[in-house]
């Protein structure tokens, strides 16, 4: 295996190297005091580091390479971002490197100063047919170091997919109560179904609904008449009230239904048909039009998942999944599972994002409670850790696991890893 650069930097950063007092090629003592900032962006690799050359105290940049001639190759010599670059930590000096001013620049060899086992156990680890990583050493890694790194992964998770909330904020003029309507109507589809749902609350804004408040009936008919439902013919009563009160309310507001045949009905679980979570949809926005704010203002996890207990959708329900169908005792509520979708994808994930935005970290620590609060996820990612002996109750951790997965793992960056790293110091 080829030695990656990554792996020098590991050595570097946790300074692995054997001794603090080092020899630069050029015969010259070199003591590190600070190794400096890891730079995930453009520029030399670390920034900031402080070190004792001879005699002389030098504060800069490192940049770190396999080979000293990868300087050339990666063309640094013409990049200002490299001229304050104090040191140059390489494995093979294979060729000297000068500054634009005819200096020499300062090169320490990594090659021998570093245990081989360390080098082995990286190999080790990166070159495994294992489902992840370190899917065979994970169980005797402490727990508490692991929960540490996972608090660390659960927060670049949020703030990831933060990133699409804050541009539907931006795309409504910083109209968070929108934008909340809008994912929680996304996340109602539950996947398979989330595209239509999405569709269906930009066709039809939550400050329209708002109008219609204390008319349950007229908020039904608007639901499912820009979902595409009430095109149809009926013979029962209520499906025929909902197509009356919807062409008067559709012509009365200029509106446009979207394609019905966006819904996906095929392979699902009657309780799990588009028609039911519309139903319960509208319950939700008949109960509370405006819920953003009123989970801004709700502290205890138990109070914001109350809110999708015991919904007033409409009796009708009760005997059909579709409007033409009937069928025997339909359960009318969200399950746990539902809830708990719901809790993880909108509200934590809302909570963290306004709170971030905002400035209010209490919000976003209620976000992370909430999780804490939440049963974990039960899916194939979720049971390659479990299996590989961690203990996973609440949605804290399979979210940052989630995570972990896809942005570690998958990619095995194991020396960007909490884990990783504990595993390859052994």
């Amino acid at each position: 295996m080829k030695l990656p650069e990554e792996f020098l930097h590991f050595i570097w950063q946790f300074r692995l190297y054997g001794s603090q007092r080092l020899q630069l090629a050029s015969g010259e003592d070199l003591l590190v005091i600070e190794t400096g900032m890891p730079n995930k962006n453009a520029g030399p690799d670390f920034s900031r580091a402080k070190l004792l050359i001879g005699n002389t105290t030098w504060v800069g940049h490192v940049e770190i390479h396999v080979k000293s001639s990868d300087w050339l190759i990666h063309q640094h010599q013409l990049d200002d971002a490299y001229e304050n670059v104090i040191l140059h930590v390489v494995y093979e000096d294979d060729e000297p490197i000068y500054r634009r001013d005819g200096t020499l620049l300062p090169v320490l060899r990594l090659k021998g100063l570093f245990q081989a086992k360390l080098l082995e156990n990286y190999q080790q680890l990166i070159g495994s047919a294992n489902r992840f990583p370190c899917e065979k050493q994970l169980a005797q890694v402490d727990e508490f170091l692991i929960n540490g790194f996972l608090s660390r992964v659960l927060v670049e998770r949020l703030e990831h997919k933060s990133a699409a909330v804050y541009a539907t904020v931006a795309e409504l003029k910083g109209n968070w109560e929108e934008t909340f309507y809008r994912l929680l109507a996304k996340n109602f589809g539950f996947n398979i179904n989330a595209v239509p749902m999405e569709l269906l609350a930009q066709s039809l804004p939550q400050k329209l609904l708002a109008r219609y408040k204390d008319q349950p009936l007229q908020i039904e008919a608007l639901i499912f008449g820009q979902a595409g439902f009430l095109s149809q013919t009926f013979a029962e009563a209520y499906p025929l009230q909902l197509k009356t009160e919807y062409l008067f309310l559709k012509k009365k507001h200029q509106l446009t239904p979207i394609d019905n045949s966006l819904w996906k009905f095929m392979r699902m679980r009657p309780q799990n048909f588009p028609t039911l979570r519309l139903a319960q949809f509208a319950a939700l926005i008949i109960r509370s039009n405006h819920l953003f704010s009123k989970i801004l203002t709700i502290k205890g996890h138990q109070s914001i998942q109350k809110l999708f207990e015991d919904l007033p959708v409409n009796p009708f329900w009760k005997t059909h999944y579709h409007f033409n169908k009937k069928a025997d005792k339909v359960s009318l509520q969200l399950g746990r599972s539902s809830v708990a979708n719901l809790s993880i994808n909108t509200i934590s994930l809302c909570l963290f994002a306004y709170g971030k935005a905002m400035d209010q970290s209490y919000l976003m620590t209620r976000a992370f409670s909430l999780l804490e609060h939440t049963p974990a996820e039960q899916n194939a990612v979720i049971d390659l850790y479990r299996n590989a002996g961690l203990e996973i109750h609440t949605a804290f951790n399979s979210q940052a696991l989630l995570q972990l997965k896809k942005t570690y793992c998958n990619e095995k960056k194991c020396l960007n890893c909490g884990i990783g790293i504990k595993i390859l110091k052994k």
